[in-house]
């Protein structure tokens, strides 16, 4: 490694300006992470679309990470929360194949598609309850609407009590926040652990249709043939907070994106563009994870410039650098436009750990924000635009709060 590292900002408070400033190092620039944790930014399109495919990329520290090996990466580490875990998100070569086998079935098109009616009326629920803010009030929209919908949908799939909902929401928005301190980290750590045990013991000894059961089920059946008790937690811990977490900033992200771009609302409003057209440009424009820890080089990987991704290096796919990469989406990438011709993206993902939840995600998307712009055309900011401010995290990409002005028909 012969580049000094550049100190990666845990706060995420200026996400795009970093992208840019590390795609002026190269394709794949070194960073450092919080803790003091190297790694190989990945910021051109191109380059990461290749090594997400690559055989020679794993994202199993145990086998392919001499950090991890030696012992360095703590369960108080920020870090033990993403890569610590042991379900298909770490898994490489034949365990993943394993394991996204299992929690497939959760999400297929015919069980995607047949939420379409739950969601929708989820939809309607919460436009009704926002409905009744007093005139003149602002509302939060990532509160009352882009966070409860997705929420909802996934604590439904998977059958999470009414009771344990808010510690769930809680945990785990603690942590895609980088920042936390060891013992916020180890807490946080300890909590869904022991909640996602409480789960598991429920819907064994009352099994319903929902997916925790069938997972549940498979284990008690086939015992660690198919399903080990730590890849049962943490196979939950990975599919609640991915299914609702990329949702909630996915909504929020293109309803702040069309209020601070009423161009590109007129052209919805014309019919020359669609929601389609609006989830996929926002998808590439601020995609909802921007930096997705972590994948290992298996052996050196040469990459253009020169440069080499030595065996054993951590890589950090950048997928809001990527979203914006003009070598691929043109000089005009930092600019938000739903009619551009090509939006292409990986902000699910691509190959082999492309997002399972991706067709629900657009699905909640597709419902929601019709449905929101129609209750309420006339929605606008409540504050200035440069006064929102982001979720402190270079992970999650979102904003912390959404307050606008609800405006109905007159």
């Amino acid at each position: 490694m012969e580049q000094q590292p550049v100190a990666i900002d845990p706060t995420g408070t200026d996400i795009h300006g970093e992208a840019a400033r590390l795609r002026e190092l190269g394709p794949a620039a070194l960073v450092e992470l919080p803790g003091g944790i190297p790694a190989w930014s990945v910021t051109s399109h191109g380059l990461l679309k290749r090594l997400l495919a690559d055989p020679r990329v794993s994202k199993d520290p145990r086998q392919h990470w001499p950090v991890w090996q030696r012992g360095e990466i703590t369960p108080t580490s920020w870090l033990h929360q993403w890569i610590g875990v042991t379900n298909m998100f770490t898994a490489y070569g034949s365990d993943h194949r394993r394991l996204r086998k299992l929690i497939a079935p959760a999400f297929t098109a015919r069980r995607t598609e047949a939420l379409a009616p739950r969601i929708e009326e989820i939809t309607h629920q919460l436009l009704d309850a926002m409905s009744t803010t007093p005139k003149g009030y602002p509302v939060d929209l990532r509160a009352a609407f882009a966070h409860p919908l997705p929420m909802q949908v996934i604590c439904e799939l998977f059958g999470i009590p009414d009771a344990l909902r808010a510690d769930t929401a809680r945990l785990v928005e603690a942590i895609v926040t980088a920042a936390a301190t060891p013992d916020q980290a180890a807490t946080t750590w300890h909590e869904i652990h022991e909640l996602l045990a409480d789960l598991i013991a429920l819907k064994r000894a009352n099994p319903d249709n929902d997916m925790t059961s069938v997972l549940v089920a498979n284990r008690d059946e086939d015992g660690d043939t198919r399903l080990s008790d730590p890849e049962l937690i943490d196979t939950l811990l990975l599919v609640i907070g991915a299914g609702h977490e990329t949702t909630v900033n996915l909504i929020g992200n293109a309803v702040h994106a069309l209020l601070t771009h009423p161009d590109q609302l007129h052209l919805l409003h014309k019919g020359t563009a669609s929601w389609n057209d609006v989830i996929e440009e926002t998808l590439r424009w601020a995609p909802s994870i921007a930096s997705l820890p972590l994948r290992f080089a298996v052996e050196d990987i040469p990459i253009p410039g020169g440069t080499i991704i030595r065996k054993g290096d951590a890589i950090l796919p950048n997928y809001a650098a990527a979203g914006r990469d003009p070598a691929h989406h043109d000089p005009d990438a930092d600019q938000f436009d739903i009619a551009r011709p090509h939006t292409d993206h990986l902000a699910f993902g691509h190959g082999v750990h492309h997002c399972l939840g991706a067709p629900l995600a657009r699905l909640e998307a597709r419902i929601a924000l019709p449905a929101l712009f129609d209750r309420f055309p006339g929605l606008q900011l409540a504050i200035e635009a440069e006064r929102l401010r982001p979720v402190e995290s270079f992970i999650a990409h979102g904003l912390s709060a959404l307050p606008v002005h609800l405006i109905a028909r007159s």
